[in-house]
């Protein structure tokens, strides 16, 4: 165990592909967590009909300033900073990413996370419900590869599908 603990802190600084790799066998099966608790759901994920137009690319959750917020699966950190003005941290769980804003990241670049470990707290008046509604929620994302998936899939919330066209 202490070589496989070896290679996956060299792995970190390497490419994903290794980094994936470094995944012990009960790690790797990540049960997936809501990161808030409690949990609402203020905005549903609402994809654009075609990759360009606007849309809304996550869901957002009802929160509070300052509310901690949880890795919703294990994985490692790839980004943890600003971005357009807004705090986000970014996490790597195999072959998805999930993104959690805004929030004042606790965790580093490379830092391999659990389900439910702290990544930081909900930054305050940062959101885009902020700008809308006047309350604060944290805007949770899924992707694979490029394509935008429903986060509430990994947590078995409230999922419609759609008929292909």
């Amino acid at each position: 165990m202490k070589i496989h603990s070896s290679l996956c802190l060299l792995a970190t600084g390497l490419a994903f592909g290794l980094m994936s790799a470094c995944l012990a066998p009960a790690q790797a099966a990540s049960k997936w967590q809501w990161p808030l608790v409690p949990h609402r759901v203020n905005r549903a994920f609402d994809p654009p009909a075609k990759p360009w137009l606007p849309g809304h690319r996550g869901v957002d959750l009802a929160a509070h300033s300052g509310q901690t917020v949880y890795s919703a699966g294990n994985g490692f950190v790839t980004y943890a900073g600003t971005l357009a003005g807004r705090g986000v941290v970014v996490i790597q769980h195999g072959s998805l990413r999930t993104t959690y804003e805004p929030i004042a990241a606790t965790v580093t670049v490379g830092e391999f996370v659990l389900a439910g470990d702290v990544i930081g707290h909900l930054s305050p008046g940062l959101s885009h419900c902020f700008l809308t509604s006047g309350t604060s929620c944290l805007h949770w994302g899924l992707r694979r590869g490029f394509t935008y998936l429903n986060p509430l899939m990994l947590v078995g919330g409230d999922v419609r599908l759609l008929p292909l066209p």
